[in-house]
């Protein structure tokens, strides 16, 4: 019995525009060709040189359609972008892993319960490559979807792959040993990070790393405000540019004093980085998001998820105002 009903890619290329982004196409209209399983919209001439074709890894819970404005926004820019076929109720085949004994030790793997996802990747990376023609290719991971493109660089091979960008990851398993802290991921992070290659930022392979700093968690109990300084380091082992930090609003307490929703907030944060009184997206940690080795970035106001996001008072990773931070990666 089938958890969920298949479609087609999410797929749109479009001509690249060097100039500032507008939600209009230029050269003329744009024709659109169906081929078995994926749409494709290009113009009838293209230039010789344009953006490497992306690829969206969907986060945990999210199905392909959140995306559809962030591939618009990229179409903008001339990225060709494909997002993985993901149905939120495809995530219920992760409840497999239930039944493997690792699941309740800890020491789970990401394979085979992560198959299907791994699938839908290796599709949407097929249809990359068509639009590549011999180009390499940028995968782009959302939340999870970071380090389930670590599993498939992995498993897979990086040949066409020059780029990963992660927005919002938690790219880093929780610390063990503290009270109160329990591996979500009940041991797949531990799998990625011993198990994976280490993030690097080379002219061959380039690792980009982005965080946001949207609401500074804080401890449940205790009379400590939010605005206390976090005793986790961002390593320090970072490409010439370090940890970048981009100004922007982020949440803060008011003077009264921690609000209940920084210290609901700290205790999610707690679960993925074992300490709560950090800065994070609203779900994962700032700290958790950046990798050793990676060219890792922080940007300030921005909330994880496109899911419950507003392009104005609390825009996500996918949100244009945000992308205009990060896209260079994807053009260069």
């Amino acid at each position: 019995m089938t958890l969920a009903l298949r479609s087609s890619p999410l797929t749109i290329q479009s001509p690249f525009h060097p100039r500032k982004p507008t939600r209009t196409w230029r050269g003329g209209a744009p024709a659109c060709i169906r081929r078995r399983s994926w749409t494709c919209c290009s113009a009838n001439s293209q230039p010789l040189t344009s953006p490497r074709p992306a690829v969206i890894l969907p986060g945990l819970g999210n199905n392909t359609s959140d995306y559809q404005q962030l591939v618009l926004t990229l179409q903008d820019y001339g990225v060709p972008t494909v997002v993985a076929n993901v149905a939120r109720i495809d995530w219920l085949r992760n409840a497999a892993g239930l039944l493997d004994p690792n699941y309740w030790s800890g020491t789970l793997q990401p394979r085979p319960v992560l198959d299907w996802y791994l699938n839908r990747v290796d599709e949407a990376i097929s249809v990359a490559k068509e639009l590549a023609q011999g180009r390499q290719l940028s995968l782009i991971g959302h939340s999870a979807g970071g380090w389930l493109a670590r599993v498939y660089m992995e498993e897979y091979g990086t040949s066409n792959i020059s780029l990963l960008l992660t927005l919002g990851s938690p790219l880093l398993p929780p610390p063990k040993g503290i009270s109160g802290v329990i591996d979500q991921t009940r041991g797949l992070l531990s799998y990625v990070e011993n198990n994976c290659a280490k993030a690097v930022y080379t002219p061959e392979l380039r690792y980009v790393c982005v965080a946001g700093r949207y609401i500074q968690g804080a401890r449940f109990f205790g009379n400590e405000d939010t605005n206390s300084v976090s005793t986790i380091p961002v390593p320090v082992q970072q490409p010439a540019s370090e940890v970048m930090i981009e100004n922007g609003t982020s949440l803060t307490a008011t003077s009264s004093g921690t609000t209940f929703r920084a210290r609901f907030v700290g205790q999610g944060y707690k679960q993925v980085c074992g300490q709560a009184d950090v800065w994070g997206d609203g779900v994962v940690p700032e700290v958790s998001a950046h990798l050793e080795g990676a060219l890792n970035i922080s940007l300030d106001g921005v909330y994880h998820s496109p899911v419950g996001s507003d392009d104005e008072s609390r825009p996500w990773y996918g949100s244009p105002s945000v992308v205009d931070k990060w896209i260079n990666h994807l053009l260069h």
